[in-house]
């Protein structure tokens, strides 16, 4: 390619973004409310800006423009021109360079200066006054991308959600300290391919892998002044591009070789992804992208004075999803990581937000008609966090059919349990049998619920059973960051100890917690390294920590060992039994015309509860009868799924409890396949009878399988 482009057509407005049709590049940029654009070109290595093209056409609010002589690599960005009026909402300012919405690669790191805001920072009217030095040299650069790629035979794995196992993982951390991953590749898309990485997953027993925002976002300034960096990625500023940060090669094709060999493993890959708002913050924040753009069409902005945004996300602005520009630009990125990038489904985050179409949350918003008539997104996963920070935003249980949902509820109710908390026995029925009361009654099925424990946010598994209080103080804002109520329990010392006792019972409240995840009707979410125990030292807020603090360690101890063997072990028999994994919710009705019902709840003394024993509140312990030879269900080809029948026993209690053992037919015994207190948790053959006591010990869960012996 020589320089200066010399030859500019009027080319065609849609697609939008750079597109190489092995001939030339189309460029096509919507701006409803700009006077000129300029297509800027950059030499290589994207310090020295060449040329400066005005896209000649104007298509339905589209500027657009063919270059017959550009290729792939080439280096880009734009100069849009139109009124400065912030208290009109309009932020144009041509001195500042601009990402394009649609950029599918984006190279460089922005380079922090007062030269990235609009405004001329300390003046006396703030945003209202106009900044006019160059952002270029400190702006990363578009850059112009020929996607072919060699998928082969790829095929998406197409989990029924029923049997999906989710891994929730940070593309950085999960392979930095991994010390069979090549040094070169670790904290990498390509890291992710290598064998240790896939032979882990699928030793677990994991179906999916829930990556946290890999859209290509930015450091907050306050961060990197404090050398911190937004480590969680939650800060988007390219919906295209993945995040470079995470690449050793440099190429997209990194990105769709990790994609394809988590499919030939059998795992699936779900993007975190934040269309909610964008890093360009509030009013007095930067002007990267779609501020510069057309900052009156991108935003909600407040009615009445759209010098201010309306911020939903706690984040400064909120993307405005009624403007139907807007909707098909988060649509056409979905359809791009679906399409193009070969993706299994998407977790949205703050997703309420994306469903106001007013002020009020719409249920039935033009978003979610949307998705549901696509063609292409009907038929991957979604999964909503059903919350955002405006007034109504916790939306848990009201989202429309096609969605699952993130469901704080379930980790509410089993954290509070296990800690030991009364009163809470029939909350957690609700949660362990898939949540009815959340989902039924709009036709949903137990998978909606998308149960977890732990997320990112918040505290580790191990930590949430080894700190009361949250230690945030490396985040440097003085320990005010993060949640102050965690529903956690240090068990007797706070932080690291060395008493026996103490670490037992640590170890036990773990395999409590994930037994008690795997075996809930929906779908559990792991969290990357609380398999082996991994700790952020109280951290309950370590987003912006890229260091030990936040990467998983791989330096086990036999403890840690064990754990993995448990998760996995307790993964095999939710895979080995669709009795945990219904497809329809409990009834508690009687099956096939007889006796026993198809759930039942046991006091300790082996009756069935009544409703009065369910307001007691000094109960910890329970037990659930799961009849799995009543299941009428078949799968896909049509065999029947009938399934042992099981007893599943919690005492959340700090005493050990008798728990006498029902007896669902005439000769019936009973087989311990499960049990925390063990270290093991897995004992040797041990059989009790009908109607016998089961020894259930202090704070732990047993799992138990019915046989009946033959005459």
């Amino acid at each position: 390619m020589t320089l200066p482009i010399s030859a500019v057509w009027p080319g065609r407005p849609s697609p939008r973004g750079a597109t190489w049709d092995g001939e030339g590049v189309n460029f096509a940029l919507f701006s409803e409310h700009a006077e000129r654009v300029e297509l800027c070109v950059f030499d290589p290595s994207g310090r020295r800006e060449l040329q400066r093209i005005t896209l000649p056409e104007q298509t339905d609010l589209v500027w657009h423009a063919y270059l017959p002589e550009a290729r792939p690599g080439l280096l880009y960005g734009f100069r849009v021109h139109g009124p400065y009026a912030p208290e009109r909402g309009h932020r144009f300012n041509p001195n500042k360079l601009l990402l394009e919405p649609y950029a599918k690669s984006i190279a460089g790191r922005l380079k922090w200066s007062d030269a990235h805001f609009g405004y001329r920072i300390g003046s006396s009217r703030a945003d209202l006054s106009f900044d006019r030095r160059d952002s270029a040299p400190g702006m990363p650069k578009c850059r112009v991308i020929d996607p072919a790629f060699s998928w082969g035979d790829d095929r998406r794995p197409r989990v029924p959600w029923h049997e999906t196992v989710i891994y929730e993982l940070h593309v950085r951390g999960f392979t930095m300290q991994h010390p069979d991953v090549p040094p070169a590749l670790r904290g990498t898309f390509a890291g992710l391919t290598t064998a240790p990485v896939i032979e882990h997953l699928r030793r677990l027993g994991v179906t999916a892998v829930e990556l946290m925002p890999v859209h290509h976002f930015i450091d907050d300034r306050h961060l990197v002044e404090k050398s911190l960096a937004n480590y969680w990625g939650y800060n988007s500023i390219g919906f295209f591009s993945p995040e470079p940060r995470y690449s050793a090669t440099g190429r997209v094709s990194e990105f769709k070789t990790m994609v394809k060999t988590l499919h030939s493993a059998g795992i699936e890959v779900i993007l975190d992804v934040v269309y909610n708002h964008t890093g360009e913050g509030s009013h007095l924040g930067p002007t990267l992208s779609l501020r510069g753009v057309d900052n009156a069409s991108y935003y909600r902005l407040q009615p009445g004075n759209p010098r201010y945004y309306a911020d939903y996300t706690g984040c400064g602005n909120t993307l405005n999803m009624r403007h139907p520009r807007v909707l098909q630009l988060i649509m056409d990125s979905l359809r791009y990581w679906v399409l193009e990038m070969h993706v299994d489904g998407f977790r949205f985050d703050l997703a309420a937000a994306l469903a106001r179409e007013l002020h009020e949350v719409d249920r039935l918003g033009a978003f979610f008609d949307i998705i549901r008539q696509d063609p292409v997104l009907a038929d991957v996963k979604l999964i909503a966090e059903p919350w955002d920070l405006g007034e109504g935003g916790y939306q848990v249980g009201n989202f429309p059919a096609g969605w699952t949902e993130w469901n704080d509820r379930y980790r509410d109710t089993m954290r509070a349990f296990w800690k030991g908390d009364g009163g809470l026995i029939g909350e957690f029925a609700q949660r362990l049998t898939g949540s009815s009361d959340l989902y039924e009654r709009t036709g949903r099925r137990p998978h909606a619920s998308i149960n977890f424990i732990t997320a990112h946010d918040g505290f580790t598994l191990q930590d949430l059973v080894s700190y009361n209080d949250r230690h945030n103080n490396a985040n440097l804002e003085d320990n005010r960051d993060g949640h102050a109520a965690n529903l956690s329990w240090n068990c007797g010392a706070e932080g690291e100890t060395d008493d026996p006792e103490i670490l037992a019972l640590r170890e036990r409240q773990k395999r409590n917690l994930l037994a008690t995840l795997i075996l809930s009707q929906g779908v559990p979410m792991l969290v990357a390294g609380d398999e082996f125990g991994r700790t952020q030292r109280g951290n309950n807020n370590a987003y912006c920590q890229d260091n030990e603090i936040s990467w998983v360690n791989w330096q086990l101890t036999d403890a840690d060992r064990r754990l993995t063997d448990f998760v996995a072990r307790v993964i095999g028999l939710l895979n080995a039994h669709p009795v945990f994994r219904r497809r329809k919710f409990f009834h508690g009705r009687p099956i096939r015309g007889g006796g026993v019902k198809d759930l039942q709840w046991l006091t300790p003394e082996g009756h069935e509860m009544s409703d009065d024993e369910w307001s007691h509140a000094y109960a910890h312990c329970l037990g659930v009868y799961l009849s799995g030879s009543g299941i009428t269900e078949t799968d896909e080809r049509g065999r029947s799924l009938r399934d042992d029948n099981f007893v599943l026993l919690v005492n959340a209690h700090h005493e050990p409890v008798p728990f006498v053992l029902p007896a669902p037919a005439r000769e019936t015994h009973w087989l311990a396949v499960l049990d925390t207190f063990a270290a093991d948790a897995f004992p040797a053959e041990r059989w009790f009878g009908a109607h016998s006591p089961y020894p259930l010990q202090a704070r732990s869960l047993a799992l138990l399988v019915h046989r009946e012996i033959a005459r």
